[in-house]
C-alpha cells in the first residue's frame, strides 16, 4: 500500500513538472505514457521515474 501511495505522487509530482521536464528530455522516453482522459491530458512516466530512480540511486551511494 504504501508504494502505491508513493507511485501515486510521484505520478502528482511528474505531472507538475511536465514542461520543466520536457526541456530537459524527460517524458519522451519509450515507457512514458500520455492519454487525455476527462479533457485533461495526463502523464505517467514509467521510463523517466526509471531513469530518475536511478540517478538518486547513484548519488546515494556516492555519499
Amino acid at each position: 500500500m504504501r508504494w502505491l501511495i508513493v507511485f501515486l505522487l510521484a505520478c502528482l509530482i511528474f505531472n507538475g513538472l511536465q514542461h520543466w521536464l520536457r526541456r530537459i528530455g524527460l517524458g519522451r522516453l519509450p515507457g512514458d505514457f500520455r492519454f487525455i482522459l476527462f479533457g485533461r491530458e495526463w502523464f505517467l512516466p514509467v521510463a523517466s521515474s526509471l531513469v530518475l530512480s536511478l540517478i538518486a540511486m547513484g548519488i546515494g551511494m556516492l555519499i
